[in-house]
């Protein structure tokens, strides 16, 4: 992920590159609702083959081409980005499948833990220290999901799958110093190889959706429904704090609630829906305190 500097200014571009990738990831649900009747596996390798033209034109453009050079002399680079493919990859493969099941509030909910859990993250592996605000959050976030446990009688698996491995992902992706358009380029180029030979071997067995023509050009619109926000995300994150992205990657999960419960008609118990409440409150401890240590460094 590209990062920002806290104390940069937030410019009007940043913030608009910004805005239209989490509202893009908001409405994504729609468009992978279409393909719900297609194996999640299938539609992930859609979505690495044909985002690997656009990132290649994009990375053409902006002349940023020539960086990979380096990433392919490197070991420990392509390794990073071996982990970092992966790790998207699964993160691609639980979401259309959670949409495609009716578990788009799971979706939310994992999007919504995320941020928390990247504290926690920075807490156990490296060693950041954590301000009692942001204890209190996690524990009320981690109490919302023992409810959820407790209430149907099993852990939330698909939102904490999202949880850990974006989690995860944007974690490692720091490790790779090259730009985030760059390597984004490197992880759906490591994983074109087993993308093809996956969608290959399902033309080999009867089960080819792309050639149906009603499935073929939604198959194809993956590769932009993937790059196109990511690139913009990656863009914009350049122009604003840390602080104000922070916020606004709650502008997706909140879009997925409403389309899970208003659209899709996922059914919200009482319970999911404190749950919720909870998370929501333990974000809003999580900003505050975010937002009055911006305050503080300003003054």
């Amino acid at each position: 992920m590209a990062s920002s500097s806290p104390t940069n200014p937030d410019t009007l571009r940043g913030f608009g590159f910004a805005l239209t990738a989490y509202l893009l990831w908001g409405f994504l649900p729609f468009f992978m609702k279409q393909l719900a009747h297609i194996s999640p596996v299938e539609v992930v390798a859609h979505r690495v083959i044909w985002s690997v033209p656009i990132a290649a034109v994009v990375l053409g453009i902006t002349g940023q081409l020539g960086d990979l050079r380096a990433v392919f002399r490197s070991p420990r680079m392509l390794a990073m980005g071996a982990i970092t493919a992966a790790l998207i990859s699964v993160n691609w493969g639980i979401y259309v499948w959670a949409i495609g099941t009716g578990h788009a509030l799971e979706a939310a909910l994992g999007y919504y833990i995320n941020p928390l859990f990247s504290i926690f993250l920075g807490w156990a592996l490296l060693g950041e220290r954590l301000r009692r605000v942001q204890v209190l959050a996690i524990g009320i976030a981690a109490f919302a999901v023992g409810l959820m446990t407790w209430e149907t009688g099993q852990v939330p698996v698909v939102a904490l799958a999202l949880t850990v491995s974006w989690g995860f992902y944007a974690y490692f992706k720091r490790a790779l110093p090259i730009g985030a358009n760059q390597g984004f380029m490197l992880e759906v180029l490591m994983l074109l190889g087993p993308s093809l030979a996956f969608v290959a071997f399902f033309g080999g067995a009867g089960h080819f959706s792309f050639a149906l023509t009603a499935d073929t050009g939604l198959l194809m619109l993956c590769g932009v429904v993937t790059s196109v926000p990511m690139m913009l995300y990656a863009n914009g994150a350049k122009g604003l704090r840390l602080s104000t992205i922070g916020i606004m990657q709650y502008i997706a999960p909140t879009m997925i609630f409403a389309i899970a419960t208003l659209v899709f008609d996922e059914p919200l118990s009482t319970v999911q829906l404190v749950a919720f409440v909870m998370i929501w409150g333990a974000l809003v401890l999580y900003t505050g305190a975010m937002l009055r240590g911006r305050v503080a460094k300003a003054a």
